[in-house]
């Protein structure tokens, strides 16, 4: 009888300490975990001198960037604390010029075509659309830091100041 208990006992402990089918050696790939909806939390900006320069959207931004698994890819980030437009409801067709470069430097919207390099865990971007044209038709790479349901992604921009974007996943 005792022998019978040890075996059971050890089979037990082996289907407990065992993964049902392959699930425990197929870890997801990077690209599959970055699929979803991040909510934007902050941005730091370092200068090629060092210097650290203020984010465009201030203290608490607010913002969502999306991956999809088809390897699409849009973002919306803004300053919270921006002026609300004056007049009347047709404020689009009113507003002028300089009300709207004030709402504008608070603001980003873009869109692209996205990838991973797995290797060396770099997301590489394809910008089709952005508030700011200049964007359009580039491609980036940042470094991917991805930490439970914290992302992180560090990239350089063209005049060498370094970005660091911090998103928390949506739940």
């Amino acid at each position: 009888m005792n022998r019978r208990n040890t075996l059971i006992m050890a089979l037990l402990c082996l289907t407990v300490a065992l993964p049902a089918g392959d699930a425990a050696g197929q870890q997801k790939t990077l690209k599959d975990q970055l699929v979803g909806a991040w909510l934007y939390v902050s941005s730091e900006f370092v200068a090629p001198n060092g210097a650290k320069q203020p984010s465009p959207f201030g203290a608490n931004p607010k913002g969502i960037t999306i991956f999809d698994a088809s390897g699409r890819y849009v973002d919306v980030e803004m300053r919270p604390d921006r002026p609300k437009f004056k007049g009347s409801p047709n404020y689009r067709e009113t507003a002028s010029a300089e009300v709207w470069g004030e709402a504008a430097k608070g603001f980003a919207a873009n869109f692209c075509t996205w990838s991973v390099d797995e290797a060396s865990k770099t997301l590489i971007q394809h910008w089709d659309g952005a508030l700011f044209p200049n964007n359009e038709g580039r491609e980036t790479k940042s470094s991917i830091i991805l930490t439970g349901d914290e992302l992180k992604l560090v990239g350089t921009s063209p005049a060498g100041s370094t970005d660091t974007d911090v998103y928390r996943r949506a739940k």
